[in-house]
């Protein structure tokens, strides 16, 4: 059984993950959960520990979705699926991406962005063999990923979405080649 502790980190990872920052009122959390309020201060206090608790799965989160990153042996269906698999924890990213003027959620964000970001773009490199210096690999992946999370929403985030955008990618630098 799990704990009323995760099941606030759970329900607030996901709430954080739709409806941003804005979204993390203790009372409406209250009734997601079906718990009273006085355990959420239990467990967390404040609102700012319980940030941090989420901040803290999302980077457990990152490294499971690099670990089978590394795993996967092409972009399509392997890492597809791996992005469908985890469309709470992108969508999150997003949400930090949005609120990154806020320093823990920036700083977050670059930590995920890493341990991610490693193994996407090495499972890019061995697939598409792109001609390109290392500078201007890195340099359209980060394009590739800003546009990708400006995209990205609780409905498109499907296989055949990802599909297509993977693709316009995939032609894109093809082209430099």
């Amino acid at each position: 059984m799990i704990d009323s502790k995760e099941i606030w980190i759970e329900t607030g990872y996901i709430t954080f993950a739709h409806t941003g920052k804005d979204g993390l009122k203790i009372e409406k959390l209250a009734k997601k959960v079906g718990i009273s309020k006085s355990s959420f201060y239990h467990h967390f206090v404040d609102i700012e520990i319980f940030v941090d608790y989420l901040l803290k799965h999302h980077i457990k989160q990152s490294y499971i979705i690099a670990d089978k990153e590394q795993n996967a042996k092409n972009i399509e269906p392997e890492l597809i699926n791996i992005l469908v698999e985890h469309k709470i924890d992108l969508l999150f990213n997003r949400q930090l991406r949005v609120s990154r003027e806020v320093k823990a959620y920036s700083d977050i964000l670059t930590l995920s962005n890493q341990i991610v970001g490693n193994a996407f773009v090495m499972l890019w490199v061995k697939e598409l063999k792109p001609s390109m210096t290392q500078k201007q690999l890195e340099g359209i992946f980060e394009l590739a990923i800003d546009n990708f999370y400006l995209q990205i929403t609780k409905e498109n985030l499907n296989v055949e979405w990802l599909s297509q955008y993977f693709g316009k990618i995939k032609q894109i630098i093809i082209s430099f080649k």
